[in-house]
């Protein structure tokens, strides 16, 4: 009995990527005796990306569609595909050519050599930019130091996962759902592969400064209450510290005499003021998580599909 094999390909806006990213596919797959499908999960795209699905569906029967109600976000989208697939493997990539389709062929030997999941790697080339290498390494690096798992450097949701890995991958609820993180956290036996991220073909990248960074709180603040602790601490090591200034205090008291330096004292003033306010932002974050949570509001809606 043939493997079931499918492709989970999240898209928003991906018009002229569409044809081309299948086209690689089936190249790469056509040689190989896994019985596969293609699943583009259209995430609230405005041009005509989910037309140009449809057209290959109706060229093709292995692709599929899901077509969600607006945008709810790429790991939302991934979710969707994992919620509805029934295949024995998957692997998730992007649609904009950047994961290299010819890498597909390697994922799979790996999985045939025993490994239930086979993550990526991406290595960063010069035209990523300083900004944004600069912010991936620093994220990578205080989420290693202060989080119960370690991501390798330039971790991406490029990945194959078989088995009852999708099971427990897909049966996760939690509302911010960062997958880099939470598949090295499930465990079973993994391996990395290293590529070098191609030119994208069309279209521009989804991931601004702003998202970047807001995706990046979210996988912080997922695999790490250390933030929290170290509000704690700061807190406790300040009051200890304002203790010292208490002899000062008790011999003005007693001599009479005036305690200058009101600029010195405004100062400390605007200091532990803003320290407070970043101690309560630290909680405001997490307390965001939860509120966001006990609402049980859906990871996404679907508006149509062809499964």
């Amino acid at each position: 009995m043939q493997t079931k094999l499918e492709i989970i390909l999240p898209a928003h806006n991906e018009e002229g990527n569409i044809r081309p990213i299948y086209d690689a596919i089936l190249q790469v797959l056509r040689a190989t005796n896994y019985r596969y499908t293609i699943l583009f999960v259209d995430d609230g795209s405005t041009d005509d990306t989910l037309s140009r699905i449809k057209e290959l569906a109706n060229e093709d029967s292995k692709v599929k569609y899901i077509e969600l109600s607006r945008n709810f976000g790429h790991q939302n989208a991934i979710k969707a595909g994992l919620d509805s697939t029934h295949a024995d493997v998957v692997v998730m990539m992007d649609c904009d050519l950047q994961h290299p389709p010819s890498l597909l062929n390697e994922l799979l030997n790996k999985y045939e050599q025993g490994y239930d999941i086979v993550r990526t790697i991406r290595i960063e080339n010069e035209t990523a930019g300083f900004l944004k290498r600069k912010a991936s390494n620093l994220f990578y690096q205080f989420l290693n130091q202060l989080s119960d798992i370690t991501l390798e450097q330039g971790s991406a949701d490029f990945r194959l996962i078989s088995g009852k890995a999708i099971d427990y991958l897909r049966a996760f609820n939690e509302y911010d759902l960062f997958y880099r993180g939470l598949v090295k956290w499930i465990g079973f036996k993994q391996i990395s592969l290293a590529y070098q991220p191609e030119q994208r073909l069309s279209g521009e990248t989804k991931y601004s400064i702003k998202k970047m960074i807001s995706f990046g709180l979210k996988g912080f603040t997922s695999f790490s209450t250390k933030p929290l602790y170290f509000a704690a601490y700061l807190g406790m090591i300040f009051s200890l510290l304002s203790t010292l200034s208490i002899p000062y205090i008790i011999h003005a008291f007693y001599t009479g005499s005036q305690v200058p330096g009101w600029a010195s004292v405004i100062a400390a003033i605007v200091f532990f003021g803003g320290l407070n306010l970043m101690i309560l932002g630290i909680i405001g974050v997490y307390l965001s998580k939860l509120f966001t949570q006990s609402k049980s509001r859906p990871h996404y809606i679907i508006k149509g599909s062809n499964l």
